[in-house]
């Protein structure tokens, strides 16, 4: 199992964004990954390859399972007796980003240097949290689940 701890406030993955320009008299439509996305991904890069150097890539065929745990913080505005609640997990975020988005980020960012192919993963647990320091923990196993 490989456990890793990315910093601060989780981020979605972005959607690509388009842009059209002129070559030629002709219209070009290309996409791209925002910035913001592009420096995130590297984040969760750096952190797995800070906490994982030793560890080779699993191989192409692998199954992997993947388990996230979002902590967000808590907001500043939020009452003694919320925060309390937060911080013990009985309020729980249902604010974005959303955990389809959380988890595109993670697995896309790990392509090449975990697993060869984010197709590699079979399953995937993702859950939000409240805490006083805004991470994600992130486990990598292969998946052993036969259902």
């Amino acid at each position: 199992m490989r456990t890793f701890v990315v910093p601060g406030e989780p981020q979605s993955k972005a959607r690509p964004r388009f842009r059209s320009f002129n070559v030629g008299g002709r219209m070009v439509t290309s996409t791209y990954t925002p910035k913001q996305t592009v420096q995130y991904e590297q984040l969760i890069r750096s952190a797995y390859i800070a906490a994982n150097r030793s560890q080779p890539v699993y191989e192409a065929g692998t199954k992997i399972a993947v388990r996230i745990w979002a902590y967000f913080g808590v907001p500043k505005s939020t009452s003694k007796r919320n925060r309390t609640l937060m911080l013990a997990g009985q309020i729980r975020p249902t604010k974005k980003p959303d955990v389809d988005n959380l988890i595109k980020a993670v697995c896309d960012a790990l392509n090449g240097i975990a697993y060869h192919d984010d197709a590699q993963v079979t399953s995937v647990f993702c859950a939000k949290f409240y805490d006083e320091e805004p991470r994600l923990v992130i486990q990598i196993d292969e998946d052993e689940e036969d259902s």
